[in-house]
This record gives C-alpha cells, structure tokens and sequence, in this order.
C-alpha cells in the first residue's frame, strides 16, 4: 500500500525500497510476488528498483534518502531497534509500526488534534543523541476514525466513558479472500493485540507534554472489542459515551 500511496505524490520522491535479507538484492516486483494484493499494478518506477537490506545497508540507505517510512514485518524488540539505528544514523524515521507508540518521547500524531506533540522530537533528540534522526509514529489504523470525532466531544462536554466495537476488514491483516478463504461468510471475535491498542493509544493522542515526555491521559476509561470482518477493506466503529456534560443531539 505504500508503494501505491506513493506513487505520483506531489511531495514525496521514493528512492530505496528496503527489506530483508531474503529479498535484498531482487527487483521489488520479484520480491513482492504473491504478496501484491492491491487492486492496480505495480507502478513502473517500483518495478526497476532492487530491494536493499534495510539492516546490513542501514548506514547506505541513511545517506541516499531524507527520511525513511517503516512499515516491516518483524518483533517489537526487531522493529525498535532497526528504528533506533536509522534514527542514530541522523535519517528521520516516520513509523507505521506500533512498537514505538509507547515510547514516551515518540509522538503519535493527528494532526487535528495533537500537533503539539512534536514539540517532544527535540526531547527524543536530545535522549538519542542526534541532530536530526528522530522516530514518529502512526497510531492503529482503527481508531483514526471515531477518534478524531470524539475529539470536539471531549472538550466541550467531558466524555467519561467509551465503549468502543472495531468491525475490521481483511486488509488490516494484510489478507485478501484469496489468500484467506476461511474468513468468507466467517467473523473472528478477537484480534489478537488491537483491544490493548485501541484502550492504551487514544489516551496518549489526548495527553500532554511534561518533562520531555507524553503523559497519556487519565480519561475517558475505553473498553474496546476488535471483530475482523469478511470485508475486504475499511474498518467501521460503534462508539458508546458517556459524559460529564450531557449534549443535546444539536449540539453534537
């Protein structure tokens, strides 16, 4: 998906497409293989470009390109670690992954409602050592839709509680029906991992910067149930509130 979201972009000119060592060295479409599942080809550019080791050719990489994107299938603990070491070697790293978004100097941004929190890259700056390498992340693609909403909610009439239901499609798990036919006419109750997330990240996105560091709100308490869907994109939420402040249905 990043290959296509990139492509044509007004701002961003990709350069080094990295992976592993199994598929370093391969032309991205070799490398990709089956695993191309989105809906248009492979766009030409990507197509004459050889995969690097994003590990051994770290050092390479952070030389040829102003900032990387990560988006890799791998350990938390792998996934830290090869973030730091971009981010040491003074390339910024803007993170699709969720083992930094617990970092308390990593901002996880939306703009609309906390673009504030990069005030914190200076702090993480400061922990790391760097004059430019930073690490920012994305938050869980689920909650970017009713969390924005809540947002106005929140500061206008105290949301307290939320009761939050996930209706999540296939692509999240980075599957089509093809390549996941069980999941035709089938619901998944539980996502392993997204309850924890969809609870823990909002509180972040609504925290404040103290010390050099995010402190995660303390409200509204979320409780959260994650469904995987047989849809083959687009996540849907149904959100419960309570609030401090009762609105009227016009004021919403």
């Amino acid at each position: 998906r990043f290959i296509t979201l990139m492509d044509g972009h007004p701002w961003f000119e990709p350069v080094v497409l990295a992976a592993s060592s199994r598929s370093a060295g391969k032309k991205y479409p070799e490398a990709v293989g089956k695993k191309w599942c989105m809906d248009v080809a492979i766009p030409a550019w990507a197509e004459d470009i050889t995969v690097m080791d994003a590990e051994a050719a770290a050092e390479k990489i952070a030389g040829m390109v102003d900032f990387v994107f990560c988006a890799v299938d791998m350990s938390k603990d792998a996934i830290r670690a090869l973030e730091y070491k971009y981010a040491q070697l003074e390339c910024p790293v803007v993170s699709n992954n969720s083992a930094h978004r617990g970092t308390p100097d990593v901002p996880m941004v939306i703009p609309e409602i906390n673009n504030d929190h990069l005030k914190v890259i200076d702090d993480q700056k400061k922990r790391l050592g760097t004059q430019r390498g930073f690490i920012a992340v994305k938050s869980n693609c689920s909650l970017q839709s009713y969390v924005p909403a809540l947002h106005p909610l929140m500061r206008d009439y105290g949301v307290s509680k939320c009761l939050v239901c996930t209706y999540q499609a296939i692509s999240g798990a980075g599957k089509t029906f093809e390549t996941w036919p069980e999941m035709v006419d089938n619901c998944i109750p539980y996502i392993g991992g997204e309850e924890e997330k969809s609870e823990q990240e909002p509180l972040k996105i609504w925290g404040e910067l103290k010390d050099g560091k995010i402190v995660p709100s303390s409200a509204p308490a979320i409780t959260t149930q994650c469904i995987r869907v047989p849809v083959s994109d687009g996540h849907l939420a149904a959100v419960f509130m309570s609030f401090e402040n009762k609105p009227t249905v016009e004021e919403i």
